[in-house]
């Protein structure tokens, strides 16, 4: 007689759920985990609804965290996905720098790791680090800044977080078309950390030491967010707001009036091809494409704006 048998038919149903349990918590090769920045900004919320989606529609089980944009924390995170054996890591990372010993990690662990949004300052332990090209996007809203300032004029410009690859990267592309227009002077040069809060307290103090701003380049969405609510309590409705990102709330400040115009960067497309590509992994053992993808932005202004909803352009 087996053991099962002597047992009994209630003891075996207890004992398949709990094998059932314990593969769920140890992943079973269908756990995919999706680790982002906060998602009180709406471009990380989209980036994990997207990537989430995705992965459920594909059959696997889900676990979405957030770093908080701390080190530390994604640290403690990709502990967790190694501990629940998650077949695959969704990645928006918390530092070019800062986030390599975690991609490493994961690595070590047997576990791949698809990066969105933010690349790492190394290659090759990354199956997968697919952004949007955030300089072509920023030489866009760079022309189209100029464009409606006239070509000339003061203008203040809000920075990202210094950790974020992405920061540099869209004031290099903005400079690169800006800076050829000699009458368009730059007064004010602040990061905001990509923070609303912190951008409309930085866009006072702008205003405050230089009156004469007539416009503001952002680079963010949230930033431009901030910039334009300190402006409007200022009653500055003439200053020119240009943003990046493409979300839902600049969007309807667009369609106002209030902002001139932001960059589109497909998050949650993105973020569903990540899934796409980390599906095609764990089955073939590649993806079939390079390890750094890059996806092209796109001018969101008062023509276009209607088509654009949770980072996702109409056609």
């Amino acid at each position: 007689m087996t053991l099962l048998k002597a047992l009994g038919g209630a003891a075996i149903v207890a004992l398949a759920a709990l094998t059932s349990v314990d593969a769920m918590a140890a992943g079973n090769g269908k756990l995919i985990v999706i680790i982002t920045p906060p998602h009180n900004n709406p471009f990380f919320a989209t980036e994990a609804d997207g990537a989430e989606a995705k992965a459920k529609e594909l059959g696997y089980e889900t676990l979405v965290l957030s770093h908080d944009d701390d080190a530390s924390k994604q640290n403690q995170l990709i502990d967790t996905a190694i501990a629940r054996k998650a077949a695959a890591i969704i990645l928006d990372n918390a530092g070019a720098d800062a986030s390599i010993e975690a991609v490493q990690k994961a690595k070590t662990a047997g576990i791949p790791s698809f990066l969105i949004d933010r690349e790492i300052n190394k290659t090759g332990i990354a199956v997968a680090q697919i952004v949007s090209n955030n300089y072509q996007g920023a030489t866009l809203g760079g022309q189209e800044f100029a464009k409606r300032m006239g070509e000339k004029g003061p203008y203040a410009e809000l920075t990202g977080k210094e950790s974020d690859t992405n920061a540099g990267i869209r004031s290099k592309g903005y400079h690169d078309v800006i800076d050829q227009f000699t009458d368009l002077k730059p007064v004010a040069k602040q990061s905001a950390n990509w923070s609303q809060t912190e951008a409309y307290s930085k866009m006072e103090s702008m205003l405050q030491a230089h009156p004469e701003i007539k416009g503001v380049i952002s680079g963010n969405d949230t930033m431009a967010m901030g910039a334009s609510a300190a402006l409007q309590a200022a009653h500055r409705g003439d200053v020119i707001v240009v943003g990046f990102d493409g979300s839902n709330d600049v969007r309807d400040q667009i369609k106002a009036g209030k902002i001139a115009a932001t960059v589109l960067q497909p998050a949650f497309q993105i973020a569903q091809l990540a899934v796409e590509q980390a599906d095609a992994y764990l089955a073939k053992g590649s993806t079939g494409k390079p390890e750094k993808q890059s996806i092209d932005c796109v001018l969101i202004t008062k023509d276009n704006a209607g088509k654009l909803n949770n980072f996702t352009l109409a056609k």
